[in-house]
């Protein structure tokens, strides 16, 4: 029975964690890289846990009740979890697990002093560390104390940190087991943690040293300030030897004890720089063996230094793949089209075979190589310029990167320069009968789609998509809509940077702009509105709307007193808009036609928010803002020097932008029409691979790529473990910010906003709609649970065009992620909303329901006492 309950460290496998859990599995790696060493030991592996955890069947209800706790219910988890430990550690240990510890401890010396740690097997993974979440135990001796503190181990799998964790990672608490590393106790100098990788930044060629005096206890549990080592390559870039009065030694009898510094070395450094950058050329060598950065924990004994525990640093960005070895800058897409949750393999594939550019992928997200248009000092400055048009901060980065001189090597021009970005009116004229026709033709690319693409099937369909494709980019570069597009936007630059010069009124076309025509998304705002009118008359159809929960109520409507009108209301504005979705960018997101149970409380809200007739009063009240504003600006032009020729250029602009910046919308709603057809037929080819019994379900062709997908059509052979390893790898990708700007090294660089003109403890942004407005801040990070009232202020992470619907009900708008021209500022001036975007944190800082003012002319929000 020896060797079913303990493995010896160095006849570990790396792929064994389902039997040692996590850190037994990566100590028994780092037991056979070449010149690391490691403290010696065995583990107490996943099969002994199952032993003792059958001992106590009352553990099965307990688990029971915990997975049906709420993740946020702290009382409960402690309560339980408690519960959970006390039982475990009330249950002897087993005689037969007790003889294969005392036989391993025999091995090594049963009266050596020893570090008794947990090993979960959801536990220093690659896609989650779990670090600090089970115990470990230091300098424990004789076998009674070892045993008591095994059982230490295998309860604190139950830890209220640990169980919580669990409950918000979506992991089961049956499939998780404990292991448990004993090891001989090393007495240390110093110890600490080296991080391969920069864990703040993300640079990877930047390695940091934490170290303190004794043992690395103090550390970790913040008893001490560390001395801190920052090491690129062999050489250390900056430290800080702090001040450690305190440090944490072993006792010889057993344990630990916090001991006072001698002041003579509390300014002394704990390693000496040679010391240091061995460390980190250890720390490679592990890293290189475990093929990503490492956050390790290790001690220094008689100036050698030995290696107690190493699990890769999950928290850092993934780097875009490269063919080459040379620095690169990469450019976040997600920014751009407001969408920074992963996507899943096959919306970023798709993504990647219909975009305009070349884009690359890396945690779930993708990024735009901008790094040849930086090199070249003619292409630099229109690529900054419309960078900083879009996002400051992206531009604030990319000159951060630039400024350092070394990272984008210049390179020669290629041809001369063209204008500059913004530079002027784009060359078309000025004819409301281009966007109709746009909109016509590519309705009609649409309508052909839908008609070709229904007796397409297998491999056939696959073919016949790739040349759908195709013509979806050709109508995406159709160079009449790029100029529609570019004289919207540059009109709009040009009215506020005129009129700021000439009348010094900052943002002054956010007015201008108000209910201009063909806005697809602000319609599509103002239809639910008109849906609200439609159920508001029947109470027994609000009655059932509020308690409903399935996805099929819209059956169950003309069952009731209005129900029949209620669901045609429902059923022509999915018609219309029912493609949209938030994240509509990523094709395996539900659209509102799937799950159309998403827009009842927006309806609900707009039911109990508005009036009748709210959409028409609403655009009326726009377009009379707007020609009121208009005359005023052109009647002060006048009164000025040279008044008549400013205001007829100014009249020409006004007349340029209300023409085209409607159709800054139009090219998106394509895109994701396009997207549902695409979905549609995918979906029917999944369905055929589930009865032939390729597939288990239809949502894994969302874990491949349209590549692998078709191979799948042809093949009728599908890889479940890679399915598997997508779906694992995507629920990591959830947890990671993605940053603006990524560097080849890793480095996410986040821009600053470079201003002094905010009040002090105001949140500053990006000013996209003019006004200033105080209310309520309803902090949503989901639209589904959006309860808003009139006068609330939006707080989000960032909006897309789905999120148009919200905008009607409230008084302005904060997100973190937007830029001048992104749909939510687009949307937020169409509507007359004071907005902030780009403010960074927001969601933290601010709190659901607290009263802030909302800057949108000067670009801050405050919180209000």
């Amino acid at each position: 029975m020896t060797e079913q309950y303990v493995l010896d460290l160095q006849k570990i496998e790396e792929v064994q964690v389902a039997v040692v859990g996590g850190k037994g599995a990566h100590l028994g790696g780092l037991s056979r890289i070449g010149g690391v060493r490691v403290p010696a030991g065995f583990c107490l592996t996943t099969d002994a846990f199952r032993r003792v955890m059958a001992e106590a069947p009352s553990i099965d209800d307990q688990l029971d009740q915990l997975s049906r706790l709420d993740p946020d219910d702290r009382e409960g988890i402690r309560i339980l979890s408690a519960e959970i430990r006390q039982t475990i550690e009330g249950i002897a240990v087993p005689g037969d697990v007790a003889a294969a510890i005392t036989d391993a401890l025999a091995q090594l010396g049963e009266q050596v002093a020893y570090a008794v740690r947990s090993s979960a097997t959801a536990e220093d993974l690659p896609t989650a560390s779990f670090a600090g979440q089970q115990d470990s135990y230091l300098n424990i001796v004789g076998l009674s104390a070892i045993l008591r503190h095994v059982s230490r181990c295998w309860a604190s799998l139950f830890t209220e940190r640990a169980v919580t964790y669990r409950q918000r990672n979506g992991i089961d608490h049956r499939t998780v087991h404990m292991a448990v590393v004993l090891q001989q106790m090393v007495f240390p100098d110093a110890a600490g943690i080296l991080f391969t990788a920069d864990p703040i930044t993300g640079n990877r060629r930047i390695a940091t040293v934490d170290a303190g005096f004794g043992l690395g206890e103090a550390l970790v549990s913040g008893l001490v300030n560390p001395d801190v080592f920052r090491v690129c390559g062999d050489k250390i870039v900056t430290k800080s030897i702090a001040a450690k009065q305190r440090a944490v030694y072993a006792l010889d009898i057993g344990g630990t004890q916090e001991v006072a510094v001698d002041p003579r070395r509390q300014d002394q450094p704990a390693l000496t720089d040679a010391q240091v950058v061995r460390l980190v050329q250890l720390g490679r060598r592990i890293e290189t063996y475990f093929g990503r950065p490492q956050d390790i924990e290790w001690c220094l004994v008689d100036d050698d230094f030995q290696i107690v525990q190493s699990r890769p640093i999950t928290t850092l960005f993934p780097i875009p793949a490269a063919e080459d070895a040379e620095n690169h800058v990469y450019v976040s897409v997600g920014h751009q089209q407001m969408m920074t949750d992963p996507m899943k393999p096959l919306g970023l594939s798709v993504w990647q075979l219909t975009a305009m550019a070349p884009m690359h992928e890396a945690g779930g997200r993708l990024f735009v190589d901008v790094t040849h248009g930086l090199a070249s000092p003619v292409s630099r400055a229109g690529l900054l310029e419309v960078m900083g048009r879009g996002d400051p901060l992206v531009r604030d980065a990319l000159e951060t990167i630039l400024d350092r001189g070394d990272f984008v090597p210049s390179r020669p021009a290629a041809g001369p320069a063209g204008p500059p970005a913004g530079g002027g009116a784009a060359p078309i004229e000025t004819d409301p009968a281009i966007v109709t026709d746009l909109i016509n033709r590519n309705e009609a690319s649409i309508a052909a789609l839908r008609r070709e693409i229904r007796t397409k099937t297998g491999p056939a369909l696959f073919d016949f998509l790739l040349e759908a494709f195709e013509e979806h980019k050709r109508i995406l570069s159709d160079p009449v809509s790029m100029q529609a597009i570019m004289a919207g936007m540059e009109a709009t630059w040009w009215l506020n940077d005129q009129l700021q010069e000439w009348l010094g009124e900052r943002n002054a076309a956010d007015t201008l702009t108000l209910s201009a025509p063909n806005n697809i998304t602000s319609e599509m705002g103002l239809a639910l509105l008109d849906v609200a009118d439609a159920i508001r008359p029947h109470p027994e159809v609000l009655a059932f709307l509020n308690g409903v929960e399935g996805q099929h109520f819209l059956d169950e409507l003309p069952k009731l007193p209005g129900g029949t009108e209620a669901r045609a209301a429902i059923e022509a504005y999915l018609d219309r808009y029912g493609m949209r979705c938030v994240g509509e960018i990523d094709i395996t997101r539900p659209r509102w036609s799937e799950r159309p149970i998403t827009l009842v409380p927006l309806i609900l809200d707009n039911v109990r928010n508005f009036e009748p007739g709210a959409a028409e009063r609403r655009f009326a009240r726009g377009l009379q803002e707007a020609q009121k504003k208009e005359q005023e600006v052109l009647a002060r032009l006048r009164a000025l020097p040279d008044g008549p020729q400013k205001a007829a250029e100014a009249k020409r602009m006004i007349d340029r932008v209300r023409t085209f910046i409607g159709y800054r919308e139009y090219p998106k709603y394509g895109i994701v029409s396009r997207y549902f057809v695409y979905k549609q037929a995918l979906l029917q080819e999944a369905e055929r691979l589930v009865r032939a019994n390729v597939l288990t379900e239809k949502g894994d062709i969302f874990y491949l790529t349209f590549e692998e997908l078709h191979d799948v059509a042809r093949s009728n052979k599908v890889d479940n473990q890679l399915i598997q390893r997508r779906k694992d790898a995507f629920r990591s990708y959830q947890a990671l910010t993605p940053p603006r700007v990524l560097t080849s090294d890793g480095e996410a660089v986040a821009g600053a906003y470079r201003r002094d003109d905010a009040p002090a403890g105001a949140l500053v942004g990006l000013p996209v709609s003019a006004g200033t407005i105080e209310g309520r801040a309803r902090v949503v990070l989901d639209i589904a649970a959006a309860d808003l009232e009139a006068g609330d202020i939006l707080v989000t992470v960032f909006t897309d065009p789905s999120w148009s619907p919200v905008f009607v009900a409230v008084a302005g708008l904060v997100t973190e992620v937007g830029g001048l021209m992104t749909h939510g500022a687009v949307i937020a001036r169409e509507y007359g909303l004071p907005a902030v975007v780009g403010v960074a944190d927001a969601t933290r800082l601010i709190r659901n329901g607290q009263r802030i003012r909302v800057h949108g002319t000067d670009g801050y929000v405050e919180i209000l006492p």
